[in-house]
């Protein structure tokens, strides 16, 4: 019998996100453990019983626990979410694998969920094939996506996702896990196509708001959102995504939502990038992961390699990661060659 009268739910990763996933599965009646990598992150959100880092303001109900062990996790929870930058995805799985075997439990005992929206940095792999190779016993894994922000799911406004896994039993009981009178959710069989979109969105996130931070109005934002989901079902077709999905929640509605509004870190990252400032500048200002620099890099390979052309795609990343001029970067996709949409 667990330590908290019922088996509890965890949410490995205490930034924004993490931390509203937590609050949104804390309406649940399950008890849920919030754990981060810095002891002392989890040590201010014991003392003050909210994330004043990233979500100021929002009470922690008294069924959120947070936690500075792994081992606590391990011991405890056979539902786990994690909320964890690409870049460290695998090595937190790879944590997550011994203190199973520290604590005497098998990975069959597991679901693994992640929120997280990217590929792994410098394989270009999905997310999913990260978790098959770290922790390949599961008893299944699946992923949340959508349209969400953080501080709107943690102040329970409404809203819904989409959750796609291995297995369509388990993905229907973790659907349940995060259904709410507030948070609607939609289970989808496309576990390719959520992935792909919810990483691909990101991208287009820092296309519009460079355009935004150039000032280019309401015009230009319009068709490199139009034209950013062509790439995304253009390239998540070819890895075989289904069309419906990029036309449903984790598809159009993320891409609408994240290009649209400066909540969005990517947006913001775009939008400074526009108004002429540096990539480090950009990001000590925001003070955050934005998944969209990373998956920028690995999609502009992924197009090379594969041959899908991405040409929105392309010149964010000139812009991001080779320092080309923004203002030029938007000549060559307006002087491209006329083709039949």
């Amino acid at each position: 019998m667990s330590d908290f009268g019922k088996t509890p739910v965890a949410v490995l990763g205490a930034g924004s996100w993490g931390t509203a996933l937590a609050l949104l599965l804390a309406r649940g009646d399950r008890p849920v453990l919030l754990w981060a990598h810095r002891a002392e992150h989890i040590a201010s959100l014991k003392r003050d019983r909210e994330n004043t880092a990233y979500l100021p303001g929002i009470t922690f109900p008294d069924n959120l626990h947070p936690v500075d062990s792994l081992d606590d996790v391990s011991r405890e929870a056979a539902d786990i979410l994690a909320v964890i930058p690409s870049h460290a995805f695998a090595a937190t799985l790879t944590e997550v694998g011994q203190s199973l075997e520290r604590c005497g439990r098998s990975q069959n005992d597991i679901t693994i969920t992640w929120g997280t929206k990217g590929f792994e940095p410098g394989t270009g792999a999905r997310l999913d094939e990260v978790v098959e190779r770290v922790l390949p016993n599961l008893k299944a894994r699946a992923i949340v996506s959508g349209p969400t922000f953080a501080r709107e799911v943690a102040q329970d406004l409404p809203a819904a996702m989409s959750i796609a896994g291995s297995s369509p039993a388990e993905t229907a009981r973790l659907a349940d896990l995060y259904r709410t009178q507030r948070m609607r959710i939609y289970s989808n069989e496309d576990f390719v196509g959520v992935q792909t979109a919810g990483a691909i969105k990101n991208v287009m996130a820092i296309a519009t708001g460079i355009s935004d931070g150039l000032g280019l109005g309401a015009n230009a934002r319009a068709a490199l959102i139009t034209r950013g989901l062509a790439e995304l079902v253009r390239l998540g077709i070819h890895l075989g995504g289904r069309p419906e999905t990029f036309m449903g929640l984790a598809g159009v509605g993320d891409l609408v939502l994240t290009c649209t509004d400066d909540q969005s870190r990517n947006r913001r990252v775009g939008l400074g990038l526009g108004s002429g400032k540096s990539l480090d500048e950009v990001r000590a200002e925001i003070g955050q992961e934005a998944e969209g620099i990373n998956t920028c890099r690995e999609l502009h390979r992924m197009s090379v390699k594969l041959g899908v052309p991405m040409p929105v795609t392309a010149e964010v990343y000139k812009v991001a990661l080779e320092g080309k001029d923004a203002m030029a970067a938007v000549a060559e996709l307006m002087q491209r060659d006329p083709k039949q949409e």
